[in-house]
C-alpha cells in the first residue's frame, strides 16, 4: 500500500482522529466529515453518505463504524458476519469498537450493545458488563472498561486474552489486539495478557513502566 498524503485544503482539517483496520485507514475531520482509503475489497472505505457530524471512529478487519453526535452509529464494508447490520437498540451510544467480524457500542447508561460474529461468544455481553465507560475489541473477544476502573473481557479465551488478571484495578483505558489486551493503569503502568508473542513472551500479566510527566 502507497503512503497516502493529507493536504490541508478546501476547508479540511484534521481532528487528529484516526482508525486503522487490518489494510484501510480512516480520519476524521473537525466538519463531522469521515476519509477512509486503503484496500476495499469489501466496501470499508465506501463511507456511505449517512456518516455526518461523526465524532469518533472505529475500524476492524473489514468494516468501519462511525459515531454520529446524535449518539447513532453508521457501519460499513464487511458484512459476512452481521458487523454492520446496527441493531435498533443501539441508541444513545458514547463509544464504539470494532473487531474482526463484530461491533460493539457503549450508550450512555452504561450497557453495550454487541453485533455481528458471535462464534467465540465476542458479542454476548456478559451480565457483569455494565457501567461501562468504553470498550475494545479484538479478532474474536471483546474488553468493557467499567467506571470502577474495572476490566470485563469476554469472547475466545485460545491465548488467554479474554481472561483479566486477577487483581487488575485503576484502569483508566483498554485496547484489544488480535490476540492480545492491554490496560493502561492511572498509575501509568500497562498491562498485558494474550498471546506471547504480543505480550513480549510471557502468558501472564506483564507491567511495564509508563510515561512520567
Amino acid at each position: 500500500m502507497k503512503p497516502v498524503l493529507l493536504k490541508r485544503g478546501k476547508g479540511l482539517f484534521l481532528s487528529g482522529l484516526f482508525a486503522l483496520g487490518a489494510s484501510n485507514t480512516s480520519a476524521q475531520a473537525i466538519t463531522g466529515q469521515v476519509i477512509a482509503w486503503g484496500d476495499n475489497t469489501y466496501g470499508q472505505t465506501n463511507v456511505p453518505a449517512a456518516a455526518t457530524n461523526v465524532v469518533l471512529i472505529a475500524a476492524g478487519r473489514g468494516h468501519s463504524l462511525a459515531l454520529r453526535s446524535d449518539g447513532t452509529v453508521v457501519a460499513w464494508g464487511d458484512n459476512r458476519g452481521g458487523q454492520t447490520n446496527v441493531p435498533p437498540n443501539a441508541i444513545g451510544v458514547v463509544g464504539i469498537a470494532a473487531g474482526g467480524a463484530h461491533s460493539l457500542a457503549v450508550r450512555s447508561d452504561g450497557t453495550v450493545v454487541a453485533w455481528g460474529a458471535n462464534e467465540s461468544g465476542q458479542s454476548s455481553v456478559p451480565p457483569q458488563a455494565t457501567n461501562v465507560i468504553a470498550v475494545a475489541a479484538g479478532l474474536s473477544h471483546s474488553l468493557a472498561l467499567r467506571v470502577d476502573g474495572t476490566v470485563v473481557a469476554w469472547g475466545s479465551p485460545t491465548y488467554g486474552q479474554a481472561r483479566v488478571p486477577p487483581g487488575l484495578r485503576n484502569v483508566v483505558a483498554i485496547s484489544a489486539g488480535w490476540y492480545h489486551s492491554l490496560a493502561l493503569r492511572n498509575d501509568g503502568t500497562v498491562v498485558s495478557w494474550g498471546w506471547e508473542m504480543c505480550t513480549t513472551g510471557t502468558m501472564a500479566p506483564l507491567t511495564a513502566a509508563g510515561p512520567r510527566l
